[in-house]
């Protein structure tokens, strides 16, 4: 039995593949039509999203993620049962018998936050030493910043710490960005999801702003975001998205930028709302292979290509470097549910302008990068076989 039918098994075993139908029809769909070209000599930036697998399993572990509990929060207000001691999870925990300090509580959960603040720039530094110069920040490096009740602002306790992982990257000349959730949604009929998104994209634009990168490095340092659902009506819901995006901060909307999805909105859909508004858009083709509009364009990287022009200048009139996203389905995915999810690795470069960056969003992240450069050979793939393993001092 193939690889591929092991798989394909394993995933209707799972409850992910559909009625037989369904699975017929996706067998029939017409194959995707491909563009030959390659965007070779490469001369943009590659990334990665978020976690570094390398150094999530280091010796301690590197990785900007560290959060917690609300509960954690709460019980944290009360003071440790010995205050001159260190915090430990079985041997000095907070004494329930005492009085609560809201600041106590906030000072815990900032101080995950300013961890993983440090953390980033070893990712960074790392990033470099390996020819990466691109990659997304978590937006989980402040846990609960962006909460309604338990949120806070990033200035002045992480002002330094933000400032001098600017610093690195602004040296190193590293591109950062940051990708809300899929709960932060500008088009939702409901006022609490606007208000909660308001308040999410102010907290990635304040970490943002923090890194005091130098103006070319600032004006690339986007927030990528999907429009979201549809809510019934694709009409009613751009018309609020643009009500709302025009009420925006202006450092919200200096750094905004849209999106195609997998689900609901195609590059069709959002390219002539991005012209209008002068948000600039990134190109999704995982997204745009899995959702697209068939009576415009067909699956692939061909037609798409006749797009390009409009998308770049999205970006030209921002004054920021163009960035697309690119990832690619399992080969064994047959339905389009399936289809969603990210393979490991990517196989190839997409037909683009090599001078732009691109975010491989990949499962196996720096290595999915590192695979692409040994194909092709790009700049920094000689130094990836001496990848040795890494240690830092605690303390």
């Amino acid at each position: 039995m193939s690889t591929g039918q092991v798989a394909t098994e394993d995933l209707e075993r799972d409850g992910e593949v559909g009625a037989d139908e369904e699975v017929e029809k996706a067998a029939l769909k017409p194959p995707p039509v491909n563009s030959g070209y390659l965007p070779l000599p490469w001369k943009g930036r590659l990334g990665y999203a978020c976690l570094n697998t390398y150094l999530r399993n280091a010796t301690p572990p590197v990785f900007c993620s560290r959060t917690c509990r609300i509960a954690s929060i709460l019980e944290n207000r009360h003071p440790l049962q010995d205050s001159s001691q260190p915090r430990h999870a079985t041997k000095n925990r907070p004494d329930r018998t005492k009085s609560p300090d809201i600041a106590r509580g906030q000072e815990f959960v900032q101080e995950l936050g300013l961890a993983n603040t440090r953390d980033l720039a070893t990712m960074i530094r790392w990033n470099a030493r390996f020819g990466i110069l691109f990659m997304r920040i978590s937006s989980e490096m402040f846990p609960f910043a962006s909460h309604a009740e338990y949120g806070y602002k990033l200035a002045p306790f992480a002002s330094k710490a933000l400032a001098e992982v600017g610093a690195v990257a602004a040296e190193l000349g590293h591109r950062l960005t940051v990708h809300p959730g899929q709960f932060t949604q500008l088009g939702s009929p409901r006022k609490e999801v606007i208000s909660n998104s308001i308040r999410d994209l102010a907290y990635h634009a304040e970490m943002l702003n923090l890194l005091n990168l130098p103006p070319q490095m600032d004006r690339d340092a986007v927030i990528i975001l999907h429009m979201g659902g549809t809510f019934g009506d694709k009409e009613r819901t751009l018309h609020r998205f643009r009500a709302v995006y025009l009420g925006l901060p202006q450092d919200i909307k200096d750094r905004l930028v849209l999106e195609n999805d997998d689900m609901s909105w195609t590059v069709h859909d959002l390219l002539p709302v991005c012209e209008e508004l002068n948000i600039p858009f990134v190109l999704d083709y995982h997204h745009h292979n899995i959702h697209f509009d068939p009576e415009q364009i067909r699956e692939g990287t061909l037609d798409i290509m006749k797009l390009y022009d409009r998308i770049r200048s999205t970006w030209i009139r921002k004054g920021k470097t163009q960035k697309m996203h690119y990832s690619e389905p399992a080969p064994e995915a047959i339905t389009k549910v399936q289809r969603r999810k990210h393979n490991a690795r990517v196989s190839t470069l997409p037909p683009c302008d090599p001078t732009m960056d691109l975010m491989i969003e990949a499962k196996d992240k720096e290595q999915a990068v590192f695979e692409l450069m040994k194909i092709y050979k790009l700049p920094g793939f000689e130094k990836i076989n001496h990848v040795i393993p890494h240690y830092r001092k605690i303390g």
